[in-house]
């Protein structure tokens, strides 16, 4: 009896492998499948449809993660147990709309604006790792490294491609946007992201500038006022009030 039984397990470990060997090089086509599936008893289809729900779920986890990395946020901030207290929201839009994120799908831009540590790029990165779970592709920057990722690409002469890249972005996020100066040049490059970006995809902003200070910021009043006015027309913009989270939980006192 052992030996008949290790026999088995044998023929049964040797199959499997040749199943697996097999599936590597052969795509699944529906009529081969429409007659499996004609023949099959009611277990065998319980079993391919475990199969089948099995590898859908695994390749959705495959592109979330792929998703995520893609996106290339700095940490890994969720809404759970989210302040939103200190928002102050458009009148007619709020935190509803926010998390449903029918912004994305209707290509409108937001505007995260309040001073230093309070709570901007937190919620900019939840929102974009919700998106990324929702298998929206999402790319993340801080301004400045944006620029510097262009301005690299311009001079390998590689432009039209980084930008292409970048387009596939249902939803662009620049943070720390003003934090610092932005020379001509570096104007110019950041411009044509936000006017390609333009009615075909969402960008969030998080800034601590006022939108009359973005000219100075660029160092050109006509592009600024160009670039505020596709924000405003297709944006939404959320105030951040209250005090630096960083300041009230310091380490360090005075």
């Amino acid at each position: 009896m052992i030996p008949d039984t290790r026999r088995r397990r044998a023929s049964t470990t040797e199959k499997s492998e040749r199943i697996l060997a097999m599936s590597r090089s052969l795509p699944l086509t529906r009529s081969v499948l429409a007659d499996t599936l004609a023949e099959a008893t009611p277990n065998q289809l319980d079993l391919i449809e475990r199969w089948f729900t099995a590898e859908l779920d695994s390749r959705e986890q495959s592109r979330r993660a792929r998703l995520l990395k893609q996106a290339g946020f700095p940490a890994d901030k969720t809404l759970d147990g989210y302040d939103w207290t200190n928002l102050n929201m458009p009148a007619d839009w709020g935190r509803e709309q926010l998390e449903n994120l029918e912004f994305i799908s209707r290509c409108e831009d937001l505007v995260l604006y309040g001073s230093v540590g309070t709570g901007k790029s937190h919620l900019a990165i939840a929102i974009g790792r919700l998106a990324c779970a929702r298998g929206v592709p999402v790319r993340f920057f801080t301004a400045t490294g944006l620029l510097m990722r262009l301005r690299r690409a311009q001079q390998e002469n590689r432009l039209d491609r980084e930008l292409a890249g970048i387009g596939k972005a249902g939803l662009l996020i620049i943070d720390e946007f003003g934090y610092l100066p932005i020379d001509e040049e570096g104007s110019r490059l950041l411009f044509q992201i936000i006017s390609d970006s333009y009615e075909t995809r969402s960008i969030i902003y998080t800034t601590n500038i006022e939108f009359s200070g973005w000219g100075r910021v660029l160092g050109d009043k006509n592009m600024a006022a160009a670039l505020i006015d596709r924000t405003v027309h297709h944006g939404r913009l959320i105030r951040f009030e209250g005090r630096s989270y960083r300041s009230q939980h310091a380490l360090m006192t005075k």
